[in-house]
């Protein structure tokens, strides 16, 4: 007789069925399994009260302002700890109490039922433009298509082609300007039909871009702006096509000028709430979230929404992640664009186990391999 120390990653389902649970069983005990931390801001201290005591009574706990129990200031932040099954029970006892208490039982119930991944979608980046921030992403012409080729063979579910750099400090060019670059490697995808067998994506905001490339089978709007134009959302619309809601503070020319965030995590999600509202104003069914790493943040922000990725899955649509070989690694350990490959891979990997399911970056056959090893090991069991 002898006992193992799990890793809290240890695959629910998998272990459970080796122990031999049944069915019922398995589904009951995983809520037990999955230990949650909420921050909850400026809540009541009559709710806070109200919530601890509750939360205790069922095996949970919630963490308050040492001078809550005095009842002498307005609110405090406070942290709960609970598994799922102790949030879902939550939920439902919050609903009925004063206090605020009933808007957050919504959301208490949202985070008990956020579904695992199923996959990881590669996005391999391509820019037609001579300034983009990685020389190793730019490719023109014939060069282009080989590079599409090449990529497509690695595996990669998506490939975004850019025209206009939006790194740190670049200026906006000309819709027609765009087109011009961007426009040789959409006929050739168009000609060569290789729509067909893989997804592209344009990552643009140019009505006019977007036009061409959805006329000649793209079907994904990558967006920095996220939907600031009105006109690209009714293209994305129009088209069927799906959309990629990235946050940024500011524009490229501006961005990293000291960007500041009362509550990062806040803020990235009140814009996304209005942008998915006003995605569905106008149709578009098909919705991915980008929380714009290194658009508007500093070192700090980043690795903050990456930490806390799964956060943002409470609105129900995919994640995207682009760290590839971005200055926030050269914040933490001083190096060229062009070595920045294992900082990416860092990054990434964390980004998907917090929840990303699609990774966007510039080397597509090392990604892969990275994700393949990491699904063997959350798959590993005793």
């Amino acid at each position: 007789m002898k006992s193992i120390l799990l890793s809290n990653k240890t695959d629910k389902d998998s272990i459970l069925k080796k122990i031999g649970v049944t069915k019922e069983g398995i589904s009951f005990l995983k809520d037990k399994m999955e230990l949650r931390f909420v921050y909850i801001k400026d809540l009541k201290t009559p709710a806070a009260l109200i919530l601890k005591q509750d939360a205790l009574s069922i095996g949970a706990d919630l963490a308050v302002h040492k001078n809550t129990i005095l009842n002498n200031q307005e609110t405090t932040d406070a942290l709960l700890i609970a598994t799922d099954k102790e949030l879902k029970i939550l939920s439902k006892k919050e609903k009925i109490q004063p206090f605020g208490l009933k808007e957050i039982a919504d959301e208490l119930g949202i985070f008990a039922n956020l579904q695992k991944r199923d996959k990881v979608e590669v996005m391999g980046v391509i820019n037609a433009n001579d300034d983009s921030f990685f020389e190793g992403s730019r490719f023109v012409g014939e060069k282009a298509f080989e590079q599409i080729l090449k990529m497509a063979d690695d595996g990669a579910n998506i490939i975004d082609i850019g025209g206009v750099s939006s790194r740190p400090g670049s200026d906006a060019v000309s819709e027609e300007e765009e087109l011009s670059r961007v426009k040789p490697i959409i006929d050739k995808i168009y000609e060569e039909r290789l729509y067909d067998d893989i997804t592209f994506s344009l990552d643009s905001y140019s009505p006019l871009c977007l036009r061409y490339a959805f006329d000649r089978g793209f079907k994904i709007a990558n967006d920095i702006t996220g939907l600031q134009n009105d006109e690209v959302a009714k293209i994305v619309a129009k088209y069927n096509a799906t959309v990629v809601i990235m946050h940024m503070k500011g524009t490229p020319k501006d961005m990293q000028k000291d960007p500041v965030y009362k509550d990062v995590m806040l803020e990235v999600d009140e814009f996304f709430a209005k942008r998915v509202q006003k995605a569905k104003n106008f149709g578009i069914k098909d919705i991915v979230l980008d929380v714009g790493i290194g658009f508007g943040k500093t070192l700090g922000h980043n690795l903050t929404l990456i930490k806390h990725l799964e956060h943002f899955k409470h609105f129900g649509y995919p994640l995207l992640v682009g760290a590839s070989r971005k200055s926030l690694i050269d914040m933490i350990k001083p190096t060229p664009t062009k070595e920045r490959l294992p900082g990416t891979l860092a990054l990434h990997l964390e980004s998907v186990k917090n929840g990303a399911s699609i990774i966007r970056c510039h080397d597509v056959k090392e990604h892969i391999q990275a994700f393949k090893v990491q699904k063997a090991l959350d798959g590993a069991i005793l």
